[in-house]
């Protein structure tokens, strides 16, 4: 006969070790939907917020810092009517602004509804604790391939995104809150993109640096940055199609 001491770790059958795997799959199965769920619910909350916003008509100042280009700080006004239409008036000459205009593919995609959002942790933003979503696309062909969103659920407030896109490259934008937070419009937003991905809108021109020209073949680690700090908004005052043409 054999004796067993008491204290002797006995193996676990087999059967118990996959009762435990198949619970474990289940538990976890549970817990996705119910992510996304909470990652839809999130969104739905901040287009609600941005819905309050039709059109709107804002003052700025625009920075441009392309490696190329000759492009003084400006006076702007940006005009928006929801869902995609924008538009920079420049004193003095064209702005330059990655394709579709700053937040507006977002804006876009978000009245469409046709996405899916996938959660994709947490993260901190210029001290700010955020909800990291991702917005996939579910219709061919859009121009946005990937949107990654780093939103304040507190304030239900963007305050990065990085953006995919499929004529543009990828650009990221940040985004700083004040007095027109309540509308979800910023008082500054910063882009920042790949100047090899850029590709300039048909029959606008710009004034090159001085011996920068022969360089733009050569852009493959260069970063663009367009900066606009906005003074004052006019909001709904229902801006009609003809200011966009």
């Amino acid at each position: 006969m054999v004796c067993r001491g008491r204290d002797e770790i006995r193996p676990v059958p087999l059967y118990m070790r996959n009762l435990q795997l198949i619970f474990m799959a289940l538990v976890l199965g549970s817990m996705i939907p119910l992510h996304a769920q909470e990652a839809d619910a999130l969104l739905r909350k901040v287009k609600a917020k941005m819905d309050q916003v039709q059109d709107y008509k804002a003052a700025g100042i625009l920075k441009t810092d392309v490696v190329f280009l000759k492009i003084p700080v400006s006076r702007v006004q940006v005009l928006y009517r929801s869902p995609d239409r924008f538009k920079i008036i420049r004193d003095g000459g064209v702005s330059l602004l990655p394709k579709g205009g700053i937040s507006v593919n977002l804006n876009a995609l978000m009245a469409t509804g046709q996405f899916a959002a996938v959660p994709a942790g947490e993260s901190v933003v210029a001290g700010r604790k955020v909800k990291i979503i991702k917005m996939l696309p579910l219709q061919e062909g859009t121009d946005v391939i990937l949107s990654t969103l780093y939103i304040d659920e507190k304030a239900l407030l963007i305050t990065k995104a990085v953006t995919t896109t499929r004529e543009n490259g990828t650009y990221e934008m940040e985004l700083v809150y004040g007095k027109y937070g309540s509308y979800g419009l910023p008082d500054r937003v910063v882009v920042s993109f790949d100047t090899r991905d850029y590709k300039l809108p048909k029959g606008v021109t710009f004034e090159y640096d001085a011996g920068e020209a022969a360089k733009q073949k050569d852009l493959k680690n260069k970063k663009g940055r367009v900066e606009i700090t906005y003074a004052a908004y006019q909001i709904n005052t229902g801006l009609g199609e003809s200011v966009f043409k």
